[in-house]
C-alpha cells in the first residue's frame, strides 16, 4: 500500500466459526473515503442495508484514520461503524482516550466482525496478532470490573480494554462501549450489536515507542503538524488552561446555552431554567472537579474528572459533560451536580448512552404525569431515576420497556410525541427553536438526531469561523452542509471534532497530504467529506428512509413557542430544509443517482463501487 499513515491490516473476525483472518486495506477505498467514519460506512454498505441490526449477518467495525496514533493533535479517536438497533440507519460512534492509538501501535488498522458466537468471547491483540478468547467468566459483569480483571491478568502498562457492561449484554438499544477513561462510545447502540453477537470487549496490549506511523513526507508533516498546534494553542475555546473547554470541560455551554434560551427542559417544554446553573461546568469546577485529564496527543485536556466524596452519591468519575449534565440535569428538573456525577458513574459501569437514558426518564415523567402511564417517576426524583437505570440495564420489569428507547417506549404508550427524537434518536442539548441551524441538523442527520453531524452552534452561538444569527433559518441550509462535509471528514481522519474550533480545512488537507503521501487541498477536503456524507444518506435511502417526513422534527419543536431568551420562536424547518435539499442537491432526502455519480459512489451502471 502506497499510503502512508496505515499499519495496511485489517482484522476480519467470523464469530460464528470463531476464526481470525488478516487483509489488507483497499487502497482505492481508502483514498476516496479516507479512513474511520468514510470507510467504515462503505464496509457497512457492502455488507448490504437490509440486514437487522441485532443479527449474525450485521457487521461490526472498529476504524482508525490515517492520522490516528501519530503526534497529530487530538488523534485518538476510534470510530465505531454498524447498522444500528435504536435507528436502522447506518451509525458511528467514536471514542477517546487511548485505545485507537493502541490498536494502531499493535499493527492494526481495523477490526471488522460478523456472525454470532455461541459462547462470550473478546479479542485480544498485541504484536499485530488478534486472537479470540473465552469471555464466559466475565459475562454479567460491569464495565469496570471487566476492566480491572484485565489490567490484573494482562498488566495495567501498555493497555486499553474498550467493553461493553450489563446494558449491552442484554441489548439495550442505546448500550455503550466504555474504556478504562471512562470515554464512551456512546450514540447509536452499538454495544448493543456487540452484545448481540456475544462480544464482550476489544483488549489490546501496544506500546507508543517504535510503534507510531510514520508520515510519508516527514519534513513537511512536521512543518504541517505546527501549524495546527499552533491554531490549538492560540483558539479562544481550546487553549490549554485558558479556553472554556480546557477550563470547565464540554459543560462550559451550560450557562451560556440557558442564558440564550436555548436549553431544552422538562422533556423540552422550556427552553430556560434558573436551577441549570447548579450543574454547570463552573459550578463543578468550584465544587467537584479534582483533576483536568485528556487523550492521546491532546493539549486541550476537556476531560474533568470529578469526585462526589461525602454524600450517598459517592462517586469519582470521568467527566460531567455537558450532553449528560443537561440530559439528566435540566431535561428532567433535576440539579443537583452530586446526584447527576453518580448517574453518570452508573451509566459508565453498566454501558449506557447518558443522552438516551435521560430522554427514558424525561418521556416517563411527563406520561405519568400526564395520566398516560401508571409507572410512577417524578421529575427531579434522583434516586428513583437510579433505580430505574439498573432496571434499564438488566431489561427488569418497567425497564425493559424503556431499554427499547424512548421512540419505541412512547409509541407503545400510544404517545410518540412525547419523544424527542429524529429517526429513533433523541436530540441532544440544543434547542432547535433557539438555535435555527441545529434543528435543521437534528433533522437530516444520518444517524438520527445529532449535534455532531453538523455542529451549527460553533456559528450561531460562538462565532466560529463567522457568526450568523442564532434565529434565522435563513442561509443555514448551506451554513449546515459545509460544517456536515467537513466534520464527516474530520471523523474520517479521526481526529476529535473540536480541533474544529480552531482548525480548519486548510489545516486537515496538510496533515492529510503530508501523513499520506496524497496530495489535498482544501476543497478536495470537503468534497471528500461530501461524498462520504452523500454515501451515508444512500444507505439510508436503500433502508428505507425515502420520505421527507424522515428530516423533520417532533411537533413540539415546530409548533410550541420556545421560552427565554429565544420565547415566541419555533423551528423553522419548511424554510431551512426546502434551502438544504436544494444546497445537497437532494429530491425529498433522496440521493439522485446523478449526484451518487458526480461522487464516484456508482458508476454509469449504477453500480457501486
Amino acid at each position: 500500500m502506497s499510503i502512508g499513515g496505515f499499519k495496511n491490516k485489517e482484522v476480519l473476525v467470523d464469530l460464528t466459526s470463531g476464526t481470525v483472518d488478516y487483509r489488507a486495506i483497499n487502497e482505492e477505498d481508502a483514498r476516496k473515503y479516507i479512513g474511520g467514519r468514510g470507510l467504515g460506512v462503505k464496509y457497512v454498505l457492502d455488507n448490504g442495508p437490509e440486514v437487522e441490526p441485532l443479527s449474525a449477518e450485521n457487521i461490526l467495525c472498529f476504524m482508525t484514520g490515517p492520522v490516528t496514533g501519530t503526534r497529530s493533535s487530538m488523534s485518538g479517536r476510534l470510530c465505531v461503524v454498524t447498522k444500528s438497533p435504536l435507528t436502522e440507519t447506518v451509525t458511528d460512534s467514536h471514542i477517546g482516550g487511548w485505545t485507537a492509538a493502541r490498536l494502531k501501535w499493535a499493527g492494526i488498522d481495523n477490526l471488522i466482525f460478523k456472525g454470532k458466537s455461541d459462547r462470550p468471547v473478546y479479542l485480544y491483540i498485541e504484536d499485530g496478532k488478534a486472537e479470540l478468547r473465552d469471555a464466559s467468566n466475565y459475562w454479567g459483569t460491569s464495565t469496570r470490573a471487566f476492566i480491572q480483571a484485565m489490567k490484573d491478568q494482562y498488566g495495567e502498562q501498555d493497555l486499553s480494554v474498550m467493553t461493553i457492561g450489563q446494558a449491552g449484554e442484554n441489548t439495550v438499544r442505546f448500550a455503550s462501549f466504555i474504556n478504562e477513561h471512562d470515554r464512551a462510545a456512546g450514540r447509536g447502540g452499538t454495544a448493543a450489536v456487540a452484545g448481540y453477537k456475544k462480544l464482550k470487549a476489544i483488549v489490546i496490549k501496544a506500546a507508543q515507542k517504535g510503534n507510531m506511523p510514520a508520515p510519508k513526507l516527514e519534513a513537511e508533516y512536521k512543518e504541517a503538524n505546527k501549524k495546527a498546534v499552533k491554531a490549538i494553542l492560540d483558539g479562544g475555546l481550546t487553549a490549554p488552561n485558558k479556553g472554556g473547554l480546557s477550563v470547565y470541560g464540554t459543560n462550559v455551554l451550560t450557562n451560556l446555552i440557558n442564558e440564550v434560551g436555548a436549553l431544552p427542559t422538562k422533556n423540552s417544554q422550556l427552553t430556560h431554567w434558573d436551577e441549570a446553573e447548579k450543574h454547570s461546568g463552573e459550578f463543578v469546577n468550584t465544587h467537584l472537579r479534582v483533576a483536568n485529564n485528556t487523550c492521546h496527543a491532546c493539549p486541550v485536556g476537556c476531560k474533568i474528572e470529578v469526585e462526589v466524596k461525602t454524600s450517598k452519591y459517592k462517586t469519582r468519575v470521568e467527566s460531567v459533560e455537558f450532553e449528560s449534565a443537561w440530559s439528566l440535569g435540566s431535561n428532567c428538573l433535576l440539579s443537583d451536580a452530586e446526584a447527576i456525577s453518580y448517574l453518570i458513574d452508573r451509566c459508565n459501569e453498566y454501558g449506557l448512552d447518558t443522552i438516551e437514558l435521560g430522554h427514558c426518564f424525561s418521556v416517563t415523567m411527563e406520561a405519568f404525569e400526564k395520566g398516560i402511564i401508571s409507572e410512577e417517576l417524578i421529575w427531579g426524583d434522583a434516586d428513583s431515576m437510579i433505580e430505574l437505570t439498573k432496571k434499564i440495564a438488566l431489561r427488569e420489569g418497567f425497564g425493559g420497556i424503556l431499554a427499547e428507547g424512548p421512540a419505541r417506549a412512547t409509541a407503545s404508550w400510544g404517545a410518540p410525541e412525547l419523544s424527542m427524537s429524529v429517526k429513533g434518536q433523541s436530540i441532544p442539548a440544543y434547542d432547535p427553536r433557539g438555535i435555527q441551524g441545529i434543528g435543521l441538523g437534528y433533522a437530516t442527520s444520518n444517524r438520527g438526531a445529532c449535534h455532531l453531524r453538523g455542529y451549527t452552534v460553533a456559528s450561531e452561538i460562538a462565532g466560529i469561523p463567522e457568526p450568523t444569527d442564532r434565529l434565522k433559518p435563513e442561509g443555514k441550509g448551506e451554513l449546515l452542509k459545509i460544517f456536515q462535509d467537513m466534520l464527516a471528514f474530520s471523523d474520517s481522519m479521526n481526529i476529535c471534532k473540536f480541533s474544529s474550533f480552531s482548525e480548519n480545512a486548510e489545516h486537515y488537507a496538510e496533515q492529510y497530504s503530508t501523513m499520506t503521501g496524497i496530495p489535498m487541498t482544501a476543497d478536495d477536503v470537503m468534497k471528500a467529506g461530501e461524498r462520504i456524507y452523500n454515501l451515508e444518506r444512500y444507505y439510508n435511502n436503500l433502508a428505507g428512509f425515502n420520505q421527507r417526513e424522515d428530516d423533520f422534527l417532533p411537533k413540539r419543536f415546530t409548533e410550541e413557542p420556545a421560552s427565554g431568551n429565544s420565547a415566541g420562536h419555533v423551528s423553522r424547518m419548511d424554510i431551512m430544509l426546502e434551502e438544504y435539499y436544494q444546497v445537497r442537491g437532494w429530491k425529498d432526502g433522496l440521493v439522485p443517482e446523478q449526484k451518487l455519480r458526480e461522487l464516484g459512489i456508482i458508476d454509469s451502471e449504477n453500480q457501486l463501487v
